[in-house]
């Protein structure tokens, strides 16, 4: 077959959707060939603005070897999101704060799975049930590391999963300390049911919310799962931000109602632990 004129266009003079260098209407790739060079020559951009501190666009093209209107447009892209920033006076470019934000969101992950493994180990082997460690991911909860106690050992794999704000002792922490307006914008969805005990009306919901707050943890009995009940505390980074939550979980007939909040407060010493860990309270 020959190839028609659209199809044998060179990359700079597309149609409209190379107006984001290959990156659809949000600035997301797609799954095609031309998608995927986008995605590495915008990643290449910042690898080069990372090596020389700032540049012109017409270097920046001759580093990647494009021309220069394929260079702008990726710049363009990096700019909305924040990754790059333009100096005005100069016309040059730099990394911009979005660069920061994304480092700092994947350090604290990772300094918090590293502290956080003497802590959670600690606590599961004194109270001989699950504990878990999760952060904010979106609208979700997820579980970045587990360890269990001697009574959890058939206990559900929770490493890695995502789940509900509203339903898990974790996800309540987190949910609890969100900044209003992001926490008003998750309660104004609708709420999923997961059991009988899962709360989904918004209104009573804020008012737990606020008791979490007050106490220093959240309880949750058979919400999620019928026979699992969870207590979990908030850890802080160093600024007091609350970037993750300590849950302990385990079967209602052994943390049963009665038994819930000398655990919460357990969760919330350990939590407390964790955060001076990383740095909070110096």
């Amino acid at each position: 077959m020959v190839p028609t004129r659209e199809q044998s266009r060179p990359e700079e003079t597309r149609g409209p959707g190379a107006d984001r260098a290959g990156l659809g209407p949000n600035g997301v790739a797609g799954g095609s060939p031309g998608s995927v060079q986008s995605v590495d020559r915008a990643v290449s951009v910042l690898e080069i603005l990372a090596r020389l501190g700032e540049a012109g666009v017409t270097e920046i093209a001759g580093d990647l070897g494009v021309h220069k209107s394929t260079a702008s447009r990726l710049l363009g892209v990096l700019e909305n999101r924040g990754l790059v920033t333009q100096s005005h006076d100069r016309g040059k470019y730099r990394l911009g704060a979005g660069v920061l934000r994304l480092a700092g969101a994947a350090a604290v992950r990772l300094d918090i799975s590293q502290e956080g493994v003497p802590v959670c180990r600690e606590l599961a082997d004194e109270l001989c049930e699950t504990v878990n460690l999760a952060v904010l991911d979106d609208d979700a909860a997820v579980n970045i590391m587990q360890a269990r106690g001697t009574a959890a050992v058939t206990a559900q794999n929770w490493l890695g999963r995502r789940t509900p704000l509203h339903a898990t002792a974790n996800g309540k922490v987190l949910l609890a300390h969100l900044p209003p307006t992001l926490r008003d914008g998750l309660l104004a969805r609708p709420l999923q049911r997961f059991t009988e005990h899962t709360v989904t009306g918004a209104a009573a919901l804020r008012g737990e919310l606020e008791t979490v707050v007050e106490r220093g943890y959240a309880c949750t009995l058979e919400e999620l799962e019928l026979g699992l009940s969870a207590v979990a505390a908030p850890v802080r980074s160093h600024e007091g931000r609350v970037v993750a939550a300590i849950s302990v979980s385990g079967p209602v007939y052994r943390l049963t109602p009665q038994r819930l909040p000398a655990l919460g407060e357990r969760a919330a010493a350990a939590a407390a632990d964790l955060s001076r860990r990383m740095g909070y309270g110096f």
